[in-house]
């Protein structure tokens, strides 16, 4: 009995201590865009912007990755399908040209609260389309599969010249949001943080749920799974199409942060660089996303002014992470997670 409770008593506090280190993650993440903007250093706050949008992105990944073990390298097509989203919406706006005009009349908007939902549709949409061909396979073919996709979605935005091609789309000014001024820095910040919290909220209902026990369970052993009358294939489709649709979210918030569009963030490197903030900040933690992202761009920052060689010393270190640290950045310090 005292081993039990003992036992009991260590779960309580790693459950602590991890939720305590995230609570102190998106704290730094907003005491760093607040003193930005107190010293008036602007691109500090855009730089904790586009952690809280590329953490997001990682997110939706992560509910794919680490609770389903789904190794996608597709997710650039949904990020980059949120942003031609709110791109193309907000250059007919701008242009006062309708999208659609027959059969009905489709027209432009600089709304978020409009394009938001569309993105998630369109995003989640693509990502069921490509899920329920992949899903079917496993392992490298799985991944094969979702990078096959991602990149024929990326050269039909080369090739499509009404929204620029190559060039890419530029977003003259940035969408707008009921009682804010989307183009003041902070307040951004503040909509993209407030996305990347419900990003994270709902990710962890769903892991905590009879769905995200189900979805484990067919990562760890499917034939358990399919010994209780589920069937893993509709909770692993479920699960991407989700996961693609808060990555699409975060590549329309991404699109209006730079206020341009381009094929780049549906190209290949794209998923990479998603998969590696995981992969960094901790496969299956809901904040290992967010910190994979910022070690990501503060290393670009800082390094990438030293030399054009800095990735070099990310792989170095995405290495040592793999090899020692499997856990990620997470790991070092809220320890090992809780079904370690």
């Amino acid at each position: 009995m005292a081993a039990v409770t003992d036992g009991l008593r260590g779960d309580t506090r790693a459950i602590s201590r991890e939720s305590v280190v995230n609570g102190l993650v998106l704290l730094g993440l907003v005491a760093a865009a607040v003193l930005g903007a107190v010293s008036d250093e602007p691109f500090v706050v855009t730089l904790a912007t586009k952690v809280a949008i590329l953490g997001l992105a990682g997110v939706g990944l992560n509910l794919a990755l680490g609770s389903g073990g789904l190794i996608s390298l597709g997710h650039a097509a949904f990020f980059g399908v949120g942003g031609y989203v709110a791109g193309i919406l907000a250059s007919h706006a701008q242009n006062y040209e309708p999208i659609l005009t027959s059969p009905i009349t489709i027209e432009g908007t600089q709304q978020m609260l409009i394009i938001w939902p569309l993105a998630v549709v369109v995003g989640g949409a693509v990502a069921a389309a490509i899920g329920a061909l992949s899903i079917r396979s496993s392992g490298v073919y799985f991944i094969m599969i979702t990078l096959a996709f991602a990149q024929m979605i990326y050269y039909f935005a080369i090739s499509w010249p009404a929204y620029g091609g190559e060039d890419g789309l530029p977003i003259y000014v940035r969408n707008s949001f009921p009682l804010l001024n989307t183009l003041d820095g902070l307040q951004f910040f503040a909509l993209a943080f407030g996305v990347l919290c419900a990003g994270i909220f709902l990710v962890a209902r769903l892991n905590g749920s009879h769905f995200g026990l189900a979805l484990q369970c067919a990562r760890q052993c499917e034939h358990r799974l399919t010994s209780i009358g589920i069937a893993p294939y509709p909770v692993r489709l479920i699960a991407f199409t989700i996961s693609g649709a808060i990555t699409a979210l975060a590549g329309a918030l991404y699109a209006d942060l730079n206020r341009f569009v381009s094929p780049d963030m549906l190209a290949w490197h794209t998923s990479g660089e998603i998969m590696v903030f995981v992969i960094l900040g901790g496969v299956g933690r809901l904040c290992g996303p967010v910190v994979g992202a910022a070690t990501f761009i503060l290393l670009e920052h800082w390094l990438g002014g030293l030399t054009e060689y800095w990735k070099a010393l990310l792989g170095l270190l995405l290495v040592g992470i793999v090899l020692y640290v499997p856990g990620g950045i997470m790991r070092l310090l809220a320890g090992a997670p809780r079904h370690a």
